[in-house]
């Protein structure tokens, strides 16, 4: 169910992070004018608009607490495990980057250290059919791009995505995934896989800033993809 803040929450909300109603506006998609109403009591939001700003808040890590209150997110931290953990990883991509993604300014999603292989192992064929056709279908907002093992030639996922190659040197088996304001780690191990997911905005754009990084001037695009 989605959450109605109060007007004072969302004017607290905007104090924590310095925000303007122009910005806030600007941030949600909304005239200043519109958020003014809101905030003075003149015009009540319908539930869009609410998603819009509450949308807003929650990219700059901002959450309203039931009642009155807001905090801001200083990271957190979830373990998952085993086939359940690792469906409820990818539906948790799969919906961070359909939420946030647009045309203009796609979701950046990006993989590295990735031996499809394992991730086919613990998703299941028809769990990676339902996965990469929903993908693919909304790969417009998304920019998806996958880093695997120099001479690799398995690229399952190129209806949506970019590859490249890491060279052997550089390449171990410990996949790092970064999507919106989450970084993962995942482990494969013979029975069982882990992942850690970190919601926090800051590592997540360090990561991003070096996989590009990599992405440039480190990575060999296959012969295949030139």
């Amino acid at each position: 169910m989605l959450y109605m803040p109060t007007i004072e929450q969302i004017r607290a909300a905007r104090a924590l992070i310095g925000w303007s109603q122009g910005e806030l506006a600007d941030q949600a998609g909304l005239s200043q004018t519109g958020i003014a109403r809101i905030e003075n009591g003149t015009n009540q939001p319908n539930s869009t608009t609410i998603e819009k700003i509450t949308n807003a808040f929650d990219r700059a890590d901002v959450e309203f607490i039931a009642e009155s209150g807001v905090k801001k997110r200083t990271g957190e931290v979830k373990i998952l495990r085993g086939a359940s953990g690792f469906s409820s990883f990818l539906d948790d991509v799969y919906e961070t980057a359909v939420r946030y993604g647009t045309k203009e300014k796609p979701t950046s999603v990006f993989l590295s250290n990735v031996v499809h292989e394992n991730w086919i192992k613990w998703m299941g064929d028809n769990k990676w059919k339902n996965h990469t056709d929903r993908m693919y279908k909304n790969r417009d907002i998304m920019d998806v791009r996958i880093i695997t093992k120099e001479g690799d030639t398995n690229f399952p996922a190129s209806s949506y995505s970019q590859y490249k190659w890491f060279p052997e040197r550089l390449f171990n088996d410990k996949s790092f995934y970064s999507y919106h304001d989450r970084l993962a780690f995942l482990n494969f191990k013979d029975n069982d896989v882990e992942i850690i997911i970190m919601h926090h905005s800051d590592f997540a754009d360090g990561y991003k800033n070096l996989f590009k990084i990599a992405w440039e001037n480190i990575a060999i695009t296959p012969p295949t993809y030139k």
